[in-house]
């Protein structure tokens, strides 16, 4: 094939996963990347338009490359009409930006004023929302007509990643800078199992074949968010209590592993096989989810991957918030019959992050969680606080 590919935004999303699965593809004559950092721009292109990445593999670091990119920035005239240009001819595209709200700040309106029904072609949106491609689709509607041929595809990522800026974590782990002379390296995870929408386009042959099309995306989406989100967050606070700096720190902690194990299996699997199981595919399964949870346990503790405690547990608030990863999956563990108490001591360790001066007290945690929640809650919001304070002591 002879694909042309243009990305949005150039974090560990677009450049190690996207961008490089693109390059490795074979695929693809072009790859463009539309990023606002005018002094990553500016390595890239003195660095004969390359980044370096950095792969974790349970035994290791691997170096790799990206070559031959075209970074633009679209906040400088002169680089606009070849972003243009860019995005005309693409074939495949992907937003990675740090959320939807971003959508309409240049990218929808790019997207409007370029892309016509000359050919098929697609985009992924690979921004953590459930509802990504609806919120793009709505924006570039504000900005112009969408193609009959351009379909937007939501992704569910499950790729652990991001970029180090600590300069003695790139020494200790002998990581590449992305340019010489950089203070960052992107970190990622070698797993690349990623879910799609499946794509609706006649005759359209994809030209990044790793990613895998689903019917439907929301089971995988909650999997995700109400699964592997869940546990992440749930480990990352306990983690946090115990004084944990580096997820790879609670290895040798078998019984937070254990108190890990019991609510991904027992509460979340559960709870997503409760709601799913009809879907008839193997990841909502007793055996299938238990290998699935395991897996996940072994890769969020993995050494080369430095994933850091405060990462995980920064932005409390959203997390503890009714439809986010801690509460909402208690709340769907109790819509399926499940009693979520292990991810209720999470919900605990998660409000003694937030307020780390504060003595928290059973009155405390409803105060708290009500509080949080406002008007959202329903029939099981009493149980999800009762829950909760029978940790409190």
């Amino acid at each position: 094939m002879d694909k042309n590919f243009v990305g949005f935004g150039f974090g560990p999303i677009q450049s190690a996963l996207v961008g490089y699965e693109a390059q490795c593809s074979g695929n693809f004559s072009s790859l463009t990347i539309a990023e606002v950092d005018q002094g990553l721009v500016d390595s890239v292109r003195a660095n004969d338009s390359t980044v370096h990445i950095n792969i974790a593999h349970a035994d290791r670091v691997e170096p790799a490359d990206l070559t031959e990119l075209q970074l633009l920035n679209p906040t400088v005239e002169a680089d606009r009409p070849a972003l243009a240009q860019a995005v005309r001819e693409a074939d495949e595209l992907a937003t990675a930006v740090p959320s939807v709200d971003f959508y309409e700040k240049g990218i929808a309106q790019t997207l409007a004023a370029n892309i016509d029904d000359s050919k098929p072609r697609i985009l992924y949106a690979c921004e953590n929302n459930n509802y990504a491609a609806r919120h793009l689709n709505d924006a570039i509607a504000k900005s112009g007509s969408l193609p009959a041929n351009f379909q937007i595809l939501n992704t569910v990522i499950g790729k652990m990643s991001g970029v180090i800026a600590d300069c003695a974590t790139i020494e200790e782990l002998g990581l590449v800078r992305m340019t010489p002379g950089s203070d960052k390296a992107v970190l990622v995870e070698a797993f690349n199992a990623i879910q799609i929408d499946r794509i609706r386009l006649d005759g359209f042959a994809r030209g990044i074949p790793v990613f895998e099309e689903k019917a439907d995306l929301l089971p995988f989406e909650e999997a995700k968010l109400f699964g592997h989100n869940a546990i992440h967050a749930l480990l990352g606070y306990l983690a946090a209590e115990r004084g944990y700096s580096a997820m790879s720190d609670i290895a040798a902690d078998s019984e937070l592993l254990e108190i890990g194990r019991t609510a991904f299996i027992d509460e979340c699997g559960a709870a997503l096989i409760g709601k799913y199981a009809g879907t008839g595919d193997e990841l909502f399964t007793p055996p299938g989810f238990r290998d699935y949870a395991e897996d996940l346990l072994i890769r969020m503790h993995n050494p080369f991957l430095q994933d850091a405690v405060a990462r995980i547990c920064r932005d409390p608030q959203r997390k503890l918030s009714w439809d986010d990863r801690l509460v909402g999956t208690m709340h769907l563990a109790l819509t399926q019959g499940v009693e979520p108490l292990k991810m209720a001591r999470g919900v605990l360790a998660a409000l003694r992050f937030r307020q780390p001066d504060t003595e928290i007290t059973a009155s405390g945690v409803e105060a708290t969680l009500r509080e949080i929640w406002g008007t959202s809650g329903d029939g099981h919001a009493d149980r999800i606080i009762q829950l909760v304070q029978s940790w409190v002591g």
